[in-house]
């Protein structure tokens, strides 16, 4: 008897635990990128060109462009966010920018115009 509940518990157990592996795969993923950049408004029509290349790949992510206004040391920096609906779609973009060849001379270019100052990744919390 004691068995069967012990087997029971951890079957369970398991099983929550794989399904909470599961649902946070499925959160929304966000990656940002804090710059420095001479010339905010060419930079942004630089990232036009880089929209069209992953809109060509067909890309899952959402680009967007920011500026810091309430950022302390910080103010003035611009920021690109790239939202992705799950960690699968961000691994899958990644391995279609990784590859091509146009996306990378674009991104490479971008050095011209710009210091990275931060890049990471973060995962959206849910209940």
């Amino acid at each position: 008897m004691k068995l069967k509940v012990a087997s029971g518990i951890l079957g369970l157990t398991m099983l929550l635990g794989s399904s909470t592996a599961v649902f946070a795969a499925e959160a929304p993923v966000l990656r940002v990128v804090v710059l420095e950049t001479s010339d905010a408004d060419a930079y942004v029509k630089q990232i036009e060109r880089g929209k069209a290349i992953l809109k060509r790949l067909d890309s899952s992510g959402v680009l967007r462009v920011w500026r810091a206004r309430f950022a302390g040391s910080d103010a003035g920096n611009v920021m690109v966010s790239i939202e992705y609906p799950s960690m699968a779609a961000f691994a899958r973009d990644d391995a279609k920018i990784a590859s091509d060849s146009e996306y990378q001379v674009w991104l490479k270019g971008l050095d011209k115009a710009r210091k990275v100052v931060s890049d990471s990744l973060y995962g959206e919390l849910k209940p």
